[in-house]
């Protein structure tokens, strides 16, 4: 039977506020479901929302959680860790900016900073178990990002030796995952080590294709490197198990390129914009994955330096509907098909 992608989905954390109705469970789930979104991704680190803890202890709590969310017209798409994976690996130089991510507890403290952020992991894997979910969108963070352009040359083995930490750091993830049948879809990411398909690779060669290695989808970031987005469909489709849809443009011009000179995100020469306000051409990137037969949700993940965010999220959801195949069940010709006959196919063919 064809399968069809989910959705439309919106992953919650750049619409979390203070006030409501972003500031509750309750609230921002009828949100989501007033725009026409069915599916939401979760942002694990946000208290307001879900209490990890209990989640990986209580599948009662997890229950009750699923239940708003079905009660008020969407399902939990995903649990969403990027703020935990980026500080299981933190280079040095980003110990005091990557802090504010880390609870006050540890803060100034990488050794228990990191030794926190697997602990959220570990129960982020229990409680996508109890919530029913097969994969998880996160980030890989970063040992190696700082030399990422080898000038001055690189030290032989460098890389290297970073890449053997980051899979020994995230093998007992992935096997915690593995046993809550969850994937870990790393979103590849600038200022992540895992940025683009070959830096995937240089992970998933270290941890011996792991079958929970995989990859969160998120054009956007691959078009800001220039990076064929649509070719990389063909080539990591068995890993991809989840997917932001988000739309970007790249501007380039005779003062600035790729790395946009340090500017803020409105005179950038790659900025991220709300849907269909961008270049991404997501009409080939839905048919990709119909043709491949990704079964997964289409979460809207709002980034504009333009559009102001809640009519990004009903112009999103719009979009993403009308984008979504319903896949084929039978050929467009079949009305002029005959019936399979042994002896006429040897015929046609001579033999």
């Amino acid at each position: 039977m064809p399968t069809n992608i989910k959705g439309p989905g919106v992953f919650l954390a750049q619409f979390a506020g203070d006030a409501a109705p972003f500031d509750t469970w309750d609230g921002i789930t009828k949100w989501a479901a007033g725009l026409g979104f069915t599916g939401v991704q979760l942002p694990a680190w946000d208290a307001r929302f879900i209490d990890l803890k209990k989640a990986a202890s209580s599948k009662t709590y997890c229950d009750e959680l699923a239940g708003i969310a079905q009660q008020n017209g969407v399902a939990i798409t995903e649990l969403g860790t990027h703020l935990q994976g980026q500080l299981v690996a933190v280079h040095p130089v980003y110990n005091e900016a990557f802090d504010a991510f880390a609870p006050d507890a540890v803060k100034g403290n990488p050794k228990a900073r990191q030794k926190w952020a697997v602990q959220q992991l570990l129960w982020a894997a229990k409680a996508s178990k109890h919530l029913g979910l097969t994969s998880m969108a996160s980030f890989s963070g970063a040992l190696v990002w700082p030399y990422l352009y080898p000038w001055p040359q690189r030290p032989e083995g460098l890389v290297e030796a970073a890449f053997d930490e980051l899979a020994r750091r995230w093998r007992p993830i992935f096997d915690a995952f593995d046993a809550a049948g969850c994937d870990v879809a790393f979103e590849l990411h600038p200022g992540e080590d895992l940025f683009d398909g070959v830096t995937f690779e240089m992970l998933l060669e270290r941890v011996h294709n792991h079958p929970r290695c995989c990859i969160n989808y998120d054009p956007s970031h691959f078009l800001l490197q220039q990076l064929d987005y649509l070719e990389f469909i063909d080539f990591y489709h068995e890993r991809i198990s989840s997917f932001h849809v988000k739309d970007a443009e790249f501007r380039p011009n005779g003062k600035q390129g790729v790395y946009s000179g340090y500017q803020p995100w409105l005179k950038r020469a790659g900025r991220f914009r709300s849907l269909g306000d961008g270049q991404v051409d997501f009409k080939a990137i839905f048919s990709k994955l119909a043709e491949y037969d990704f079964d997964g949700w289409a979460v809207l993940e709002w980034e504009c330096c333009l559009k102001h965010p809640e009519q990004g999220a009903s112009e999103g959801s719009t979009f993403i509907r009308e984008h979504i195949i319903r896949v084929t069940e039978k050929a467009f010709d079949d009305f002029a098909g005959a019936s399979t006959d042994a002896k006429q196919i040897k015929r046609m063919l001579g033999m």
